[in-house]
């Protein structure tokens, strides 16, 4: 496929068919330098250059902390601290005291031979792929890029790797094509207690509610179709990571969770703890969707409540007293459980803009980065978020402006946020009653045509309420940052999407079929 970059950001330099290596594709990202048979195309997706970029400049942060944090332990055992056994040799280096990075699904390689070029404080980058054929282009990308110090290769299947090398990682890296719930049971036991977790899924069809069967085989989760579906598909995978962190006494802390582009990525840090993992049920919940005005609310698995020189107590949730929307008279469909507790680590966030800011040559998509990572730094934990043209397609009123709705929530003592993850959208901890008193108060002075009120049993439940007091002025603190932030593609690029498997991954497939139909040939005969 061609090859092309995102017009946001700067240009990386991607030659086809240069001379020193005629008859190979040339693919420059970061200080990586790939090569690839033209007769062979590999996975790789231009787009997602950002999700590199970000792996980098929170593993960058990470490999730090971890440093700072053995020097802080071997001061308290020996004393005075040598120094000298500590000075952190420039990215390219392996390190004695780093960390060891596990891509379980490598492909080309470019992301294993950019953590090894790019990040101060390894020792050890391990590039794994089932396909032989990847293996070996990334052992010639290696050797290419002279990194064979840091990045060691691995012909095999990630999950028996991981699983046969429990607490051998600091961090791994779980990019595959599609879910990778099948690669989480034996994630979370290879990574090291504090260590990292970085997951892609690409399956949001599947997460965004389109398969709430596939969703719940995939994930243990229903999913449901809802305006905050990207948001939902995070939460959705929060729970199922959990759900197999819990199973070995093992817990998770998200550090972030972002939606981008055509995929989500989770980052998150696994702890040991069977007393903390009984949390979990309270950070779990079930959502109840209304089919008519799209209104929701959660309703927690279990109750937890902290006790001052004692272990929190837990309970019990009471069953949902409504069997139908109090807003429009509708029945609710019944979602979950997600992860209903919060999504990132702000001061964590904090640290990797403050890397950011001391790197600004470092990265090609840093704009955008900074745009994300500073709207979540002000986002609400609340679960889920409401968007404007939804809410006002309910009534087929013209839809509120963003400042006139803040500031109407803001008047009402209620915080707000924007999301990351949608324009236009907004996170608050209003209760769905004040909300669509907004809604009505609104429409006082943009009514709604008779004839559509007529027709549409919802609409008319929604606005024949008399709405509660609501203040429409303008508030002092409603604005927002959008337009000073990049977050979002301005359009798509050509091949836009998760694209396809690697041809390599697929010709060795389509061998071992034809080996088996061979055999299966000659028993019969």
């Amino acid at each position: 496929m061609d090859l092309k970059t995102n017009p946001l950001d700067k240009v990386n330099p991607i030659n086809q068919t240069p001379s020193e290596h005629s008859g190979n594709n040339v693919i420059r990202e970061g200080k990586a330098e790939i090569i690839s048979s033209c007769s062979n195309k590999v996975f790789y997706n231009p787009v997602q250059e950002f999700n590199r970029d970000l792996s980098i400049a929170v593993l960058s942060v990470f490999a730090e902390e971890h440093i700072n944090e053995k020097k802080f332990k071997k001061r308290n055992v020996d004393g005075d601290l040598k120094d000298d056994n500590y000075l952190v040799p420039p990215a390219g280096v392996p390190y004695e005291h780093g960390i060891r990075i596990l891509e379980a699904l490598s492909a080309t390689g470019l992301r294993s031979i950019r953590f090894a070029l790019e990040i101060e404080g390894l020792k050890e980058v391990v590039a794994n792929d089932l396909s032989a054929q990847a293996v070996e282009a990334i052992k010639r990308n290696v050797a290419h890029n002279e990194a064979n110090d840091i990045v060691k290769t691995n012909h095999g299947d990630a999950s028996y790797l991981m699983y046969s090398s429990k607490f051998g990682y600091e961090c791994i890296d779980l990019d595959p094509y599609g879910s990778p719930s099948r690669f989480l049971d034996s994630a979370v036991q290879a990574v090291k207690d504090g260590g990292l977790l970085l997951i892609t899924c690409t399956d949001m069809a599947v997460l965004a509610g389109n398969s709430p069967e596939t969703c719940y085989i995939k994930y243990g989760s229903i999913s449901l179709r809802t305006p905050a579906c990207h948001e939902m598909a995070l939460r959705i995978a929060l729970q199922c990571v959990a759900s197999h962190a819990s199973r070995y006494g093992r817990y998770i802390v998200p550090i972030l969770s972002v939606s981008v582009d055509f995929y989500i990525r989770l980052i998150v840090k696994v702890f040991t703890s069977p007393a903390i993992c009984k949390q979990m049920t309270s950070k779990l919940s079930n959502i109840y969707l209304c089919v008519g005005c799209k209104s929701f609310f959660f309703h927690p698995l279990g109750l937890m409540s902290k006790r001052d020189g004692k272990p929190p107590k837990y309970s019990l949730a009471h069953a949902p007293i409504n069997t139908v929307c109090e807003h429009c008279g509708r029945h609710f469909q019944v979602g979950g459980p997600i992860w209903s507790a919060g999504l990132h680590d702000k001061d964590f966030i904090k640290k990797i803009l403050t890397h950011l800011n001391n790197n600004s040559e470092k990265y090609n998509t840093q704009r955008r980065i900074e745009g994300i990572l500073s709207l979540l730094l002000e986002e609400l934990e609340t679960p889920l978020y409401c968007t404007l043209d939804s809410l006002c397609s309910k009534v087929h009123c013209v839809t509120i402006p963003l400042r006139i709705f803040r500031s109407a929530l803001l008047n009402g003592g209620y915080d707000v946020s924007e999301s990351h993850a949608a324009p236009n959208s907004v996170k608050t901890n209003a209760p769905f009653t004040f909300i669509w008193d907004i809604i009505r108060e609104w429409v006082k002075t943009h009514p709604v045509g008779k004839k559509r009120l007529e027709k549409d049993d919802v609409a008319r439940s929604l606005l024949d309420k008399t709405p509660g007091s609501v203040d429409l002025s303008i508030h002092p603190e409603s604005a927002t940052q959008a337009g000073e932030v990049l977050r979002f593609q301005c359009n798509p690029l050509p091949h836009w999407g998760p694209g396809y498997k690697a041809t390599s991954n697929i010709l060795e497939v389509k061998e071992e079929k034809r080996k088996q139909q061979e055999k299966k040939k000659m028993n019969t005969t």
